[in-house]
């Protein structure tokens, strides 16, 4: 590929064809604003904060959408530069609410920070806020139209990205808005509440519906005794809610903030995840073996199960009938756990800590009760765990590590693979294989699973008996999938499917702004903690075992399927 040779800001730059000002700037050192530019996304230039001078140009241009020329001169920083990107800025600031103080992105607001860089002090405009009502009719997600800078980046996740499409733009020009399809709550479309819209919104028109409340309130009363679960996606992605480096590993501070936050007891998801794996194999098995329906598909991810509830209903019977870690463990806390600790299901409060949007739905499906009470009671997101820690003033960063609690607190490199794309079909390999074979997997390291690839395949000789495998990176790929599967074209025995791109280390509820770079640091560490643990095969994880021992007696088996196993319906 031929290269550029440009000038900017008097700064002598080379870069290769095709690429814009805005990348070339960034390449050397020079900071040019954006709203509706997000890494990952098509370039969309259409806030115009990005504009420069090129020399020869009659009108200012975005560097966002402008590729660079040979001999282009650009000047990002004039008067005429910083007076264009102010005055498009007070626009914004004059439709937009007065209220940063009640705001959930106060303090991490793209438009905010913005008018703090541009030293915007007053709007020499009439300031006329929109006065719309705000959609907060289910429990994921809350759309307030109202702080709505229509930059697009919701668009561009829901529609290129998830192919979704629950949320478009509609009309044009000064009467632009972005909406739902006749402007409809988002309960009432095929919205998956996945919340890759909220995750990339630079202010607070999308955000997770705050239930920390409901936490705190739990905490203070006397009569609960309350425990927590956190996400294995969780321990790679918090910190980036304190300022450390993108994919620190803070699995240890994070548990000594939730002890510090008053929880009885700090448990991991990571052993449910062990616990679905052992059941998850143990069906597949039960459907290769007893010719049942095949290709097998994943039921860990809600986002997933809501695309095909209200998309692919003909590819239900597929799904397997495995409830998601998160109820798993709610429904063994509030049975297994109570018994043991000596408390009534009645005065135990879950809590789930987790990366996902759509985990808020997941606890509040009405099938998700077989302990006898709700299984989980509050989903909290990453983000909102964040907050909490915040509120109660603890100093993350300093905190010395904890460990977790007995006896839904061990777990095995298999479940905390989870997090990424690839991981759940990885870890069910490792147990499968020796269950099957009956030998020891030497190798625990399936990489042709592994990766952001839309679709990757993989071959796994069980005893003589070749299978096919394979994951769908995000709904995009899912659809696919589901499309060659409704063709009678699929040969897979067995298919991950996780709604967000990279699975759940990116979340629509991690910390916001979540790009691929972010990914692949998550990703790496995620790995890296697995290649770490003594343990790396769910069916060798001793509270597994113990578990198994005491109380569900075996896979597949009576109590086993009354509280971990579910059913799924068209919507």
């Amino acid at each position: 590929m031929g290269m550029i040779n440009l000038v900017i800001d008097n700064i002598n730059v080379s870069v290769p064809k095709g690429t814009t000002i805005l990348q070339a700037a960034k390449k050397v050192g020079i900071k040019i604003p954006t709203l509706c530019y997000f890494p990952d996304q098509a370039v969309k230039g259409s806030c115009r904060i990005c504009v420069v001078e090129v020399k020869g140009s009659r009108k200012l241009v975005t560097a966002c959408s402008t590729p660079v020329g040979e001999g282009m001169e650009v000047v990002t920083n004039s008067i005429s530069v910083r007076d264009e990107r102010k005055a498009v800025l007070e626009l914004m600031l004059a439709k937009h609410p007065q209220d940063c103080l009640n705001c959930v992105r106060n303090g991490n607001c793209e438009l905010q920070t913005l008018a703090e860089e541009m030293n915007v002090r007053s709007i020499p405009y009439k300031v006329e806020p929109k006065d719309l009502p705000i959609d907060d009719t289910n429990p994921c997600i809350v759309r307030d139209p109202n702080k709505c800078i229509q930059c697009g980046r919701c668009v561009a996740a829901c529609q290129d990205i998830q192919n979704i499409g629950a949320i478009n733009t509609s009309f044009r020009s000064g009467d632009l808005k972005i909406t739902t399809a006749f402007d409809k709550p988002l309960i009432d479309t095929n919205c998956i509440f996945c919340g890759q819209c909220s995750n990339v919104c630079p202010v607070g028109a999308i955000y997770e519906k705050d239930d920390t409340a409901k936490v705190w309130n739990a905490i203070e009363n006397p009569d609960l005794h309350v425990v927590v679960q956190t996400a294995p996606a969780t321990r790679v992605a918090i910190e980036d809610e304190f300022n450390l480096e993108h994919g620190t590993i803070a699995t240890g501070k994070m548990v000594a903030a939730l002890k510090r936050l008053g929880f009885n007891k700090v448990f991991d998801t990571n052993f449910s995840a062990d616990l679905t794996i052992i059941e998850e194999g143990n069906e597949l098995l039960d459907r290769i073996n007893n010719n049942k329906t095949l290709p097998m598909m994943t039921s860990c991810c809600p986002g997933w199960i809501n695309f095909t509830e209200k998309m692919y209903p003909e590819i239900l019977p597929h799904l397997s009938t495995c409830k998601s870690p998160q109820q798993m463990f709610g429904a063994v806390a509030k049975t297994y756990y109570a018994e043991k600790a000596g408390i009534t299901a009645d005065k135990m409060f879950v809590v789930s800590i987790m990366p996902c949007t759509a985990k808020k739905y997941e606890c509040a499906r009405p099938e998700m009760n077989d302990s006898g009470a709700r299984d989980v009671d509050v989903v909290l997101t990453t983000r909102e765990l964040a907050r909490m820690i915040k509120e109660a003033n603890i100093d993350f960063e300093s905190l010395a590590e904890a460990e977790y609690d007995s006896p839904l607190g061990k777990s095995t490199g298999a479940a905390v693979i989870f997090g990424a794309t690839g991981g759940v079909m990885e870890a069910a390999l490792r147990t499968v294989y020796e269950v099957v074979t009956g030998k020891t997997l030497d190798n625990v390291e399936f990489k042709d699973v592994r990766g952001l690839e839309g679709i990757k395949e993989a071959e796994v000789d069980l005893a003589g008996t070749k299978v096919k495998v394979a994951v769908a990176n995000g709904i995009k790929n899912a659809r696919i999938v589901c499309e060659k599967i409704k063709e009678g074209k699929c040969d897979y025995a067995f298919i991950e499917v996780m709604a967000c791109p990279g699975g759940c280390i990116s979340g629509g509820g991690q910390p916001f702004g979540t790009t691929n770079e972010i990914r692949e640091a998550r990703i790496k560490s995620t790995y890296q903690i697995d290649e770490d643990s003594p343990i790396r095969k769910s069916h060798e994880n001793p509270e597994i075992k113990e578990i198994y021992k005491e109380f569900l007696k075996k896979p597949l088996g009576e109590k086993s399927h009354h509280l971990l196993h579910t059913t799924y319906t068209a919507r």
